[in-house]
């Protein structure tokens, strides 16, 4: 029998503070505005027969840390819409919304993410691609779950889970 173990990382630095708008007419969301975001992140697996742990707290820790902070006091843009159009213009991003021209922001105000929106559930997501890709990587290959959660305020949160197997 094969015993799985669970651990998760979720601290008060693992924020990140931005800008976005979501694509659906008439929404109120549709709407530039931002959000306070946490991330927390739990992954699965057995444990390692020198430590004893299915991973260093500290290995899961420096990698969300790395990814909120690329994105942290940007405005995020999701360069997968078909809804939404970014021109790079030298030191500026002009973004066109339903064929639209909406927004120019200043280019390094900007993450510009290959995601379809940038609601909570696929910035969970993308999130989650990353610390999968960073940690596999880093030579980390048996876990067997990863999960994701990205809270957009208290109490509202979105999460993505995915096997590793």
């Amino acid at each position: 029998m094969s015993e799985t173990f669970r651990v998760a990382v979720a601290k008060d630095y693992l924020t990140f503070s931005s800008a976005h708008f979501i694509t659906m007419r008439g929404h109120q969301c549709e709407a530039l505005h931002g959000h306070n975001y946490r991330v927390g992140v739990a992954v699965e697996g057995g444990l390692d027969a020198e430590s004893l742990f299915v991973i260093d707290f500290s290995i899961l820790k420096q990698i969300v840390r790395r990814l909120v902070d690329a994105i942290d006091h940007r405005v995020l843009l999701p360069a997968g819409s078909p809804k939404i159009v970014v021109h790079d213009r030298g030191e500026q991003i002009a973004v066109d919304v339903f064929g639209e021209p909406r927004y120019v922001f200043p280019k390094r105000d900007c993450a510009i993410l290959p995601i379809a929106n940038s609601t909570a559930e696929k910035l969970a997501e993308y999130l989650a691609i990353q610390v999968r890709d960073e940690l596999v990587a880093g030579g980390v290959t048996h876990l067997t779950r990863l999960e994701l959660e990205v809270e957009e305020s208290p109490g509202q949160t979105a999460t993505y889970s995915m096997g590793l197997r």
